[in-house]
């Protein structure tokens, strides 16, 4: 019997990412999207379970967005462990993996922000007043840049979530929210 080695494509470019969704759309197959910052867990193998339910592609992103990141907080000690996300991502059966530098998405000459109003003003927004502006921006620019039919986002993050609700509805963007419940290890 022979045994199909899995694999899942890694892409680092967005005109790369860009290519490839287009293709899946031309192909009219619907493409799934799990944004993360990696160090994957149960909750986010959840959401792409969902996904890989759902549609017929499905990507996932590792991008740790250094612009919802404010001074003195943890950006440098974030936890990193992009192989470790890649043998779980290739076990799950994930298509794509777009990991993209913080060069390739904040360019030198950078200067464009999204901020959602009076939601991020409250419990985190409070005390991290970049998270959330950092959040939406990256949001609109994976969303942009994967193309993808549906996001799939945990509930676990609740805040976030409304705030990514607010974006899509606000800006109408062309994306199915899929609010997964939480998931614990």
């Amino acid at each position: 019997m022979e045994t199909k080695t899995q694999t899942v494509r890694e892409v680092s470019s967005i005109a790369e990412m860009k290519e490839v969704s287009q293709s899946f759309r031309k192909q009219n197959l619907t493409i799934g999207f799990v944004p993360t910052m990696g160090c994957l867990h149960e909750g986010h193998l959840n959401l792409v379970k969902r996904s890989l339910e759902t549609c017929d592609r499905t990507v996932v992103s590792i991008f740790i967005n250094p612009t919802q990141f404010g001074p003195n907080e943890d950006l440098d000690t974030y936890p990193r462990q992009l192989q470790s996300d890649i043998e779980k991502l290739v076990e799950a059966g994930v298509d794509i993996l777009f990991h993209p530098s913080n060069e390739e998405m904040y360019p030198t000459d950078y200067k464009t922000y999204v901020q959602v109003q009076d939601i991020t003003e409250h419990l985190c927004g409070t005390s991290r007043p970049d998270l959330f502006k950092g959040v939406s921006t990256v949001v609109l620019k994976l969303f942009n840049i994967v193309q993808p039919h549906n996001a799939f986002f945990g509930e676990k993050d609740w805040q976030q979530l409304a705030v990514i609700e607010a974006l899509v509805e606000d800006l109408n963007l062309d994306v199915v929210l899929n609010r997964v419940p939480i998931v614990r290890e």
